[in-house]
């Protein structure tokens, strides 16, 4: 068993979309893109600012499983969100499948689709990633 363990840097909320319509503009505009773990919706506005949405519903499990699901996509979003380029909000979906499946093998899936969606540059174009050099 785990120890607690704190959340130190969480998503903060200005990088977070929360109103139900905005959700709804995601879906309604349909530029979607389907992984193994997730399903990934952008929604693009002059509103958009480049934040994240996040939804499980009950077919992903109980109230604890499905925030565990989410939790571990607002992280992954949290320490990539740098890389994702345009000014569109994103809007990720979690998938049954989302629970038994390793982070990283999360993250590599979250990666190729980001970037068969043509949303994310690689660690070699990020200018904060290489500016350490």
């Amino acid at each position: 068993m785990q120890p607690h363990i704190k959340r130190r840097y969480p998503l903060p909320a200005r990088l977070r979309v929360k109103r139900a319509s905005l959700f709804q503009e995601a879906y309604a505009q349909g530029q979607k893109t389907v992984g193994r773990y997730a399903v990934l919706w952008i929604r693009s506005g002059e509103d958009a600012c480049g934040r994240l949405g996040v939804v499980a519903s009950k077919r992903v499990g109980n109230s604890v499983a499905r925030s565990r699901g989410k939790r571990r996509l607002r992280e992954w979003f949290r320490l990539n969100h740098h890389r994702i380029s345009g000014g569109e909000d994103v809007v990720l979906v979690a998938r049954y499948s989302i629970l038994k499946v390793s982070q990283d093998e999360l993250n590599a899936d979250l990666e190729t689709m980001f970037s068969r969606a043509g949303r994310l540059q690689s660690l070699m174009e990020c200018p904060k990633c290489t500016e350490a050099d």
